[in-house]
């Protein structure tokens, strides 16, 4: 059975810094790509970072030059860097990886299969 797990959450002020991890059992992310997504109060979940298996990665404008998503294979963790936070960057974040070997991050939530709990992040003005 596989389950995914992120930590690192918490609250800090706004300009801050926050690092996010997400492990998983059952599951080798080797050769997935693996996503960060959030969900604000009242909001849709959007997608935050994703990188593919091959390395590529991709950012939501709003974190743009903010957030940095990095994957350490052999100690199957991806981690999401997040400095100058800002109180919008408040919400639930989710790690997600996609089932399929070699598989590139697509468009939004689509293909993604393994998802954690999530960690809370807020960020206090």
């Amino acid at each position: 059975q596989v389950q995914v797990v992120e930590s690192g959450g918490g609250l800090v002020q706004a300009g801050g810094s926050l690092r996010l991890s997400c492990t998983a059992s059952g599951l080798s992310f080797d050769g997935l790509a693996m996503g960060w997504f959030r969900q604000a109060p009242g909001k849709e979940r959007e997608r935050v970072s994703c990188i593919s298996w091959s390395g590529r990665r991709f950012y939501a404008d709003s974190v743009k030059g903010r957030f940095t998503i990095s994957r350490d294979n052999a100690k199957n963790t991806l981690y999401l860097q997040m400095n100058s936070l800002k109180p919008e960057d408040t919400a639930m974040y989710y790690c997600a990886a996609k089932a399929s070997r070699g598989s590139t991050c697509g468009a939004g939530d689509l293909g993604f299969n393994y998802w954690g709990q999530g960690t809370q992040v807020t960020v206090s003005s």
